[in-house]
């Protein structure tokens, strides 16, 4: 009979030894996999990485520069709401829009999430990296076209850069007026219990007060 040999333990993130003494490593989920709306992290990366594209690598299929730029504005458009309305109401929980009231003046409107609904991590960590880095790379073909002096080109980039920098403020106004609003509900809320407590504790004072005479002698 052979001897009992104990079962060695596994190393995160890798399986079973292979023959021959080799570990295999275990598949990490992607952000996929992880996220709590796939579809709109796909649309997040996929209208941005296509109007890139159509850019960067436009001239090697067409010398038409109307049609790239035609095609590259309707992909930064499309984008551009995409991300407005559904990408940060699903994946943050944001939404902003801005309305022109009667008098001229611009109105920001923000919406949020319910404070006991909870955020994928996965998805609120992609979603800001994306935005924040949306306008830097336009920014930088910006300087690019700018100083090899492609000034057709650098009109596709300056609406590029307005529409990324328009939604990345916008979330970034949503995301602070929602903290303040949180803020004070908490504050609120604390108030509220503290008020409570402090009327509670005098009505008991009282009570016990108005029992002691009752039972005292005289």
């Amino acid at each position: 009979m052979s001897a009992y040999q104990p079962a060695q333990p596994t190393t995160p993130g890798f399986e079973q030894t292979m023959p021959g003494g080799l570990p295999q490593q275990q598949q990490q989920p992607n952000m996929f996999q992880v996220s709590s709306h796939p579809l709109a992290l796909l649309f997040l990366i996929l209208f941005k990485g296509c109007a890139l594209a159509l850019y960067l690598l436009g001239n090697f299929f067409t010398d038409n520069f109307i049609l790239i730029f035609v095609l590259c504005v309707l992909t930064l458009a499309v984008d551009f709401w995409t991300v407005k309305n559904i990408s940060g109401r699903l994946l943050v929980g944001l939404r902003w829009w801005n309305e022109v009231n009667e008098d001229g003046t611009n109105q920001w409107i923000f919406e949020s999430r319910d404070q006991a609904v909870g955020v994928n991590a996965s998805d609120s960590r992609v979603f800001w990296t994306v935005l924040y880095a949306t306008p830097a790379i336009w920014g930088l073909l910006a300087i690019v076209a700018f100083f090899s002096l492609k000034i057709q080109w650098l009109l596709i980039v300056i609406i590029a850069v307005l529409l990324s920098s328009a939604n990345l403020i916008g979330y970034l106004k949503c995301d602070k007026d929602q903290k303040q609003r949180w803020n004070q509900i908490s504050s609120g809320a604390s108030g509220s219990f503290m008020g409570n407590m402090v009327s509670g504790l005098m009505g008991n004072s009282m009570a016990a007060g108005v029992m002691g005479r009752l039972f005292s002698r005289g």
